[in-house]
């Protein structure tokens, strides 16, 4: 009998306590990480995750084919732009595709009954089975004594007795069992994905108002700082802080992208995504010098570089407040 199963592993606690369940009782399992393409769960926790329990890890980064799901969900959003039952059936089915490539036989899931509103209830699970062809195979070992039994349960690739019977929100039961496999190193809970934030959510949905067609790169760009619509060709977005002043220098190598580096003052570089015209470098002006400290600003004139030239804005008397 072949006893062998893919893990996804988000890095998270859930995650990496299902595995571990199954691996206890004898299985062979391979990890499966989704690198999203806004870095909502960080690949070195699952990195971590798989080196603790000891088992090989495949990462597959989504992409643009994934972004149209995030822009026409068939089966609608969450609380904000959040396709999660959409989601869940297109990792699922990338994992089904992995299962068959190494003649693994199920999945194994963090899955919590009653964790996530959207996807996370009996309803929606069934579902997400059935669209994702995997009915009956996939395994949530911290709930399994709440489900129905699963074929690798049925079989006998697992003792369903060994399985757990957790549901709700509550971290109580699974700290209590990392402590007992001596598992350390994991993230605290956060809020979920990304795309449930309803600040992102907001990005995303101009994203798609004033772009056809999708891209990756261009939704890791919706992660770092402050974004503001000058038309539908335009947009300025504002670096916060150091660290985020040096990655737009990265994303400003495409052709229509300008980057803006303060000379005369210290203060946020500014990316135009979109024409360099009058009213860009204006607008970046004023923006720039909007989220700069008081005693930083220049008195008449604001000068950026921009690709190896200098960029001169006169001040006006008053500096409107962009929100």
């Amino acid at each position: 009998m072949i006893k062998r199963g893919v893990a996804l592993l988000s890095g998270g606690l859930d995650s990496t306590l299902a595995a571990r369940v199954v691996i206890d009782q004898g299985v062979e399992v391979f990890g499966f990480h989704l690198v999203m393409p806004w870095g909502c769960c960080d690949k070195r926790y699952a990195v971590s995750s798989a080196a603790f329990l000891n088992i090989p890890l495949l990462t597959h980064k989504l992409g643009d084919d994934y972004l149209e799901i995030v822009r026409n969900p068939r089966f609608g959003y969450g609380v904000a732009m959040n396709p999660c039952v959409d989601c869940r059936i297109h990792i699922w089915r990338l994992a089904k595709r992995y299962m068959e490539k190494i003649g693994a036989t199920f999945l194994i899931t963090g899955e919590v009954l009653g964790q996530r509103p959207m996807s996370q209830m009996r309803r929606s699970m069934n579902l997400i089975e059935k669209e994702s062809d995997l009915a009956g195979k996939i395994l949530r070992p911290l709930s399994a004594k709440l489900l129905e039994p699963t074929q690798p349960e049925i079989q006998g690739v697992v003792d369903r007795e060994k399985l757990l019977d957790l549901k709700g929100r509550s971290r109580k039961d699974q700290i209590r069992l990392a402590e007992q496999f001596g598992l350390k190193d994991y993230p605290t809970p956060a809020g979920g994905c990304l795309l449930t934030d309803q600040n992102f959510a907001v990005k995303v949905k101009d994203y798609f108002a004033h772009n056809e067609m999708n891209s990756a790169e261009d939704f890791e760009l919706l992660t770092l700082g402050r974004h503001f619509r000058l038309d539908h060709q335009t947009k300025v977005i504002v670096g916060r802080n150091e660290q985020e002043n040096l990655t737009l220098q990265w994303y400003a190598q495409k052709e229509n992208r300008h980057l803006l580096i303060p000379k005369n003052f210290i203060g946020p570089f500014v990316l135009i995504d979109g024409p360099l015209t009058e009213e860009s470098k204006r607008k970046a002006a004023e923006l720039a010098i909007q989220y700069t400290r008081q005693d930083r600003r220049p008195v008449d004139k604001v000068v950026f570089e921009c690709r190896d030239q200098m960029i001169e804005i006169l001040l006006m008397e008053t500096v409107p407040c962009v929100l």
